[in-house]
């Protein structure tokens, strides 16, 4: 089988790579020439666990390959996968304009039967309006008659353990109008399923809506355990065993219910204010979601609440700051908590000196310029009146408290992500304020 996968960011590349491991011929296409020609020597533009090592094999294996011209290789494939970007538009709703620009070179450019897939994230009833775009194409060169099939197939990869996820996946959601869709995308999955065959066919509006609902819940779960920490903590509760006595009832469970700082990255931000335009423009009103939104954007503004409530003026202040992307192994920036929280202290005057394994070359760009950065936890910790922990990394998870309390002038924790034991800091002279917790 011959596959095109148009963009080469997250899910176009961990896709492409994927499809390629299981012997699938991949083409990968994208217009900035500059990263095509670094991916060809293997040169991967994201962190991702294993996705280097895995491009770098099957290019060596020759099943997968890049290119700036979507031209140069619509017509050596059976299927096309859109995997382009939808950013936010400035009212919340997803700007497809990458979507119909590759819409419009498939109409003006193939010859043969197509499998045309949207993997990008779409408002519900793109995939339809793709369809359009690429028969208009096909009618203005006079080709009406020239076969074509769409389909739907949503991703549902976790940042950092992307490649597990599509190798193994929990179930793969397809939706579709054709037999020739249904069997050509079985086929295609079939591999990564073999010991549990989990497809997932339906129609494609639902397959549209089923990513956003997925992506929506699963904020709203976030959201919800964040306000009730927020509540928790005012009352003299402790978050940790009101989950764990909640998150033990079944009809519940527990992933998803722990507290922190606010949600980030590429995915449910921009899918939870997509939906909620969605419904604006349909008149069908999404209170829930628009609540989980405005709930995360005051969330991530905890912990510089709690540095000012302890501390009170933050002029002067030095702040270590632990974590900068927006989940552990990944160097994602996108909408972390970690902009919004030393925006405000450099605003207030603080000194800000930061560390995240992976991310501090893309924090470079995004932070403002007076942040300095250090070379692990100790070197940021030296010197300063406040340690917060924004990024819950495995490295960060059993620092030597004796050493740090020596470095630091003060003795403030913030612990952003609940992973430290209160009473086992308390103990050592350390102030310490988790999210919800005592």
């Amino acid at each position: 089988m011959n596959i095109a996968i148009v963009g080469t960011g997250y899910v176009g590349l961990v896709s492409g790579t994927c499809f390629a491991e299981m012997g699938v011929r991949v083409y990968c296409v994208d217009t900035d020439t500059q990263k095509v020609e670094a991916l060809k020597r293997g040169i991967v533009p994201i962190y991702e666990p294993g996705l280097e090592e895995l491009v770098l094999k099957n290019i060596e294996e020759r099943r997968l390959s890049f290119h700036t011209s979507l031209s140069e290789v619509v017509n050596r494939v059976e299927m096309l996968f859109i995997a382009v970007g939808t950013p936010t538009g400035e009212e919340g709703q997803a700007d497809l304009k990458y979507v119909f620009e590759v819409a419009r070179e498939i109409g003006a450019t193939a010859d043969t039967h197509l499998l045309v897939v949207t993997k990008s994230t779409v408002p519900v009833g793109t995939t339809d309006r793709v369809e359009s775009v690429i028969r208009e194409g096909y009618r203005a060169r006079g080709l009406e008659d020239l076969p074509l099939d769409m389909a739907n197939n949503p991703e549902f990869l976790k940042e950092g353990a992307a490649i597990k996820d599509f190798m193994s996946p929990d179930r793969v959601v397809v939706g579709y109008r054709s037999e020739y869709a249904k069997e050509m995308m079985a086929k295609l999955y079939r591999p990564f399923l073999l010991n549990n065959y989990r497809v997932i066919g339906m129609d494609i509006l639902s397959s549209e809506l089923t990513k956003y609902a997925s992506n929506a819940m699963l904020a709203t779960r976030i959201s919800f355990m964040n306000e009730l920490a927020n509540l928790a903590e005012a009352l003299g509760a402790d978050i940790s065993l009101v989950r764990e006595g909640m998150g033990s009832d079944q009809r519940i469970g527990k992933a998803f219910l722990y507290p922190g700082c606010g949600y980030g990255g590429s995915c449910f931000p921009k899918d939870v204010q997509a939906l909620a335009s969605t419904g604006r423009e349909l008149g069908v009103p999404m209170t829930i979601i628009d609540s989980v939104h405005r709930a995360n954007e005051r969330q991530k503004l905890r912990p510089f609440e709690k540095l000012k409530a302890y501390l009170g003026d933050l002029k002067g202040k030095k702040i270590a700051v632990w974590g900068l992307a927006f989940k552990p192994e990944t160097d994602d920036m996108r909408q972390a908590p970690a902009i919004e929280v030393i925006s405000h202290l450099v605003l207030e005057g603080a000194e800000v000196y930061a560390f995240d394994p992976i991310a501090m070359e893309n924090a470079e760009r995004i932070l403002p310029r007076s942040v300095q950065y250090g070379s692990n936890i100790y070197d940021v910790a030296e010197g300063a009146d406040a340690v917060v922990l924004l990024t819950e990394w495995k490295q960060f998870r059993l620092p030597n408290w004796g050493k740090i309390k020596e470095l630091m002038r003060g003795n403030l924790v913030i612990d952003g992500r609940n992973i430290y034991q209160p009473a086992e800091l308390e103990a050592l002279g350390f102030r310490y304020t988790g999210i919800g917790r005592k």
